[in-house]
Parts: C-alpha cells; sequence; structure tokens
C-alpha cells in the first residue's frame, strides 16, 4: 500500500490557511499555490540519493555530495495543477515538464483525458505528478494510468488538500504511488467538493468562474 505523507511545516500550513479564505484575491491564491508547492517540493525530493565528488573550494580540496544523476519530471494535471509548476522548478530546475489534460464531466463526475504530452524519456524518470485537489480521486488515477501506460513506474502525487475518499480510491487503483498532501479535509459533498476545502482550485488560481 502507497504512504500518505502529511506536509505539516508550520508555514505550509500558514499559507494553506490564507488560501482556504473566501477574501484571499486571485494574485495571493496564484502566489501561495508556488510557495506551497515550492515547500512540498523539498519534502518530495528528500531521499533523492547522492554520489560523493571531489571538488576545490576557495580553501582547499574536499569530497562533498550531490544528486546522482537523478531523471525528474514534473506533470500537472490541467489546469490547476499548472499552478504548483513554478514552484517545484524552484527546487529542481533542471526536471522537464509534461502536461495531462483532464475535466471532470458535470453529470458523471468521471475524468475525460482531452490532452496528454510528455517526454520523450519518460519511462526513465522519476515523476511527480501534481495536482491542489484530491476529491473523488479519479482525475489523479486516471492521470497515473495514462502515465504507466507510456512506460513510467516511478510517481509519486503531490497534491495540496484531500479527503479520505479520494485517498482511499488513490490507494487501491494505485498502490504503488506515494501521496504527498498539506491536508486531509472532512468529507466531500453531493456536488464532490471537498468539504471544507477552499472550492475550486481552478477558478480561483485564474480568475474565472
Amino acid at each position: 500500500m502507497s504512504t500518505v505523507h502529511v506536509v505539516d511545516h508550520p508555514l505550509v500550513q500558514h499559507k494553506l490557511t490564507l488560501m482556504r479564505q473566501t477574501e484571499c484575491s486571485t494574485k495571493d491564491f496564484r502566489q501561495l499555490l508556488e510557495e506551497i508547492a515550492m515547500l512540498m517540493a523539498y519534502e518530495v525530493t528528500r531521499d533523492l540519493p547522492l554520489q560523493e565528488i571531489e571538488i576545490e573550494t576557495p580553501v582547499a580540496k574536499c569530497k562533498s555530495k550531490i544528486i546522482a544523476g537523478k531523471k525528474l519530471g514534473i506533470v500537472p494535471i490541467l489546469r490547476a495543477g499548472l499552478g504548483m509548476v513554478d514552484g517545484v522548478l524552484c527546487i529542481v530546475p533542471s526536471a522537464k515538464v509534461g502536461h495531462i489534460g483532464l475535466y471532470r464531466d458535470p453529470e458523471t463526475h468521471l475524468p475525460v483525458e482531452y490532452y496528454c504530452k510528455l517526454p520523450t524519456d519518460v519511462s526513465e524518470r522519476d515523476l511527480i505528478v501534481v495536482d491542489p485537489m484530491l476529491a473523488t480521486g479519479g482525475s489523479a488515477i486516471a492521470a497515473i494510468d495514462f502515465i504507466k501506460r507510456r512506460g513510467c513506474k516511478r510517481i509519486t502525487l503531490m497534491c495540496l488538500v484531500g479527503c479520505p475518499e479520494g485517498i482511499d480510491a488513490l490507494q487501491k487503483a494505485h498502490p504503488d504511488v506515494d501521496l504527498y498532501i498539506a491536508a486531509i479535509d472532512d468529507h466531500l459533498n453531493e456536488n464532490k467538493y471537498i468539504v471544507p476545502g477552499l472550492g475550486d482550485a481552478g477558478d480561483r488560481l485564474f480568475g474565472t468562474k
């Protein structure tokens, strides 16, 4: 079974509280999402392998550590996932970026794919799939399905807010995918929105309704 990592760092929790509030502007919401993504990326990359090399400082030669040639990729689920990409790239600027476009059918609440473009060497990369919300889990599950079909086996999901229903669905569908999340809220309402949540992340990020 996959592991759920709740990133409870005080800065993450503080910024998430600011984002949740109705009066948070589009500008502030966008900035806070990027900042939280950067802080969470620090945790997601904690276990990257290291190798020792010899370098020369202004004082002396020494042995020091660098990341051991790990290839990383970031895959936002469109459209709200776009708001997390720059934050992750601040930590791993050499990562390649793919995109998966999904929308939720308003009648069935099931995900529908409309776009998928991934790095050509996706099967060789450790991928971080990013999406602010993990509600029903349908979009994340479908996105990971698409990625796996293209040969990628090492996938991590990073979300801002989720609920037990979405987490349970994800773990049943993809028990090999670890989840990093800032908050696990109470439940889904009849419209499949997370409660208390923060509303529609895409609308709040881009100022649409």
